[in-house]
């Protein structure tokens, strides 16, 4: 069995962004680099950052995250657009990102965190304590 440490977790700067851009581009191909770097702006403006899983140097995973307060659940920690390159999945890039993200909540007085998954990788997150919410999403698309 190969020896494997654990990927380093860190905030992205701003030299980090077009790596970033790179392996969120696994998970939201309909952006474009201009897109990405317009919504991020935008985004951060409202207390989204982004964070990268590094293997030896090399960004293999990103994450978002943005704090949120609501009525209903309090303080907690949102995570957007968790993405692991394809050929580094399975290594620990992923785990390592959202035990980031809850330490994060933690640190911050945080009650939970919450995500949106896709269906083939509930089984990660469940393998990581997550459940399902009770409460389902729901949308009405405006243009």
């Amino acid at each position: 069995m190969e020896n494997h440490r654990m990927p380093t977790v860190r905030p992205l700067e701003e030299a980090d962004l077009s790596d970033a851009f790179e392996v969120l581009r696994e998970l939201r191909a309909h952006l474009d680099k201009d897109e990405f770097l317009s919504r991020l702006e935008r985004q951060r403006a409202m207390g989204y950052y982004l964070v990268g899983a590094y293997e030896d140097e090399v960004l293999v995973g990103v994450m978002g995250l943005r704090p949120v307060e609501t009525l209903a659940r309090g303080k907690y920690l949102h995570v957007d657009d968790l993405v692991v390159k394809a050929e580094e999945r399975g290594r620990g890039a992923g785990k390592a990102l959202v035990a980031y993200a809850e330490a994060e909540a933690l640190m911050e007085g945080r009650s939970a965190v919450f995500l949106d998954s896709r269906p083939e990788v509930i089984t990660f997150y469940r393998h990581l304590g997550y459940e399902l919410h009770a409460s389902p999403s729901m949308f009405k698309q405006l243009r």
